[in-house]
Formats: C-alpha cells, structure tokens, sequence
C-alpha cells in the first residue's frame, strides 16, 4: 500500500520527468497550491496552470530532507527542497524552499496532496 511519502516522490518524479498529467493526477480535485507567496491556485486546472511553469523550466527537483505526520486519514508533510531549471530566456534558475503539505488518504488507499505550500512559513513574512 503506498504511502503520503510515496505520493510527494511521485509528484517529484513526475515534474523531474516532464509529466504534468501524471503531477496533476497526484491532487485532489479541490486542492489548493501555493504557487508563490500571494498567489493560490485552486483546483485541479490551476494546479495544472502553475505546475505547468515549473515542468517548462525543464526542472530538477531534489527533495533534502523529509518528516511524515500521520493521524487517520491525514498526513502533514514537511520537507526541505530545492529546483534547477532554465527560464524561457534561457537563463538559469535556482529556487529552495520549505514545504509544508497536507495529504489525505481516499477511499481506495491512494493518498493524495490537498494542499501544497511549497514556500512553508515564508508565507509568514508577507502578513
């Protein structure tokens, strides 16, 4: 049986692999992204909007360090991360972040990612 773990490496794959349906697929219809402080994308097909500018940047995302929280059918998710990718000028671009993510367990096993605030507690700072 997979675990919240296995989904945040798949989503990793799948971006690191060009394959955005197969990101996408790792969300809850309703889920929410934090695409950058300020900016929310709410639901499958702006989750795909935003994931889309990290697949096009050809990107490499390492995750560095990994803690699973699980009480029932959650899961808190908390990582330290890091992305390489080319911008469309071509230039390079190198980002890092905390991420904090809630996930939950579905009626068939899969877990899936019902928030994704990559940014983590730097949200904070913009309040």
């Amino acid at each position: 049986m997979k675990t919240p773990l296995d989904t945040v490496n798949d989503l990793v794959r799948a971006i690191n692999a060009g394959d955005l349906a197969a990101a996408v697929e790792l969300y809850e219809p309703e889920a929410i992204l934090v695409a950058q402080p300020g900016q929310v994308a709410r639901g499958r097909a702006q989750v795909r909007e935003a994931l889309a500018g990290f697949v096009a940047m050809r990107a490499i995302l390492t995750s560095e360090v990994q803690q699973v929280l699980e009480a029932d059918n959650l899961a808190l998710y908390l990582a330290r991360w890091s992305l390489r990718g080319t911008d469309p000028g071509g230039d390079p671009v190198v980002l890092r972040g905390e991420s904090t993510d809630i996930l939950r367990r579905q009626a068939d096993g899969r877990w899936l990612i019902v928030i994704d605030d990559p940014w983590g507690t730097k949200l904070l700072a913009s309040g």
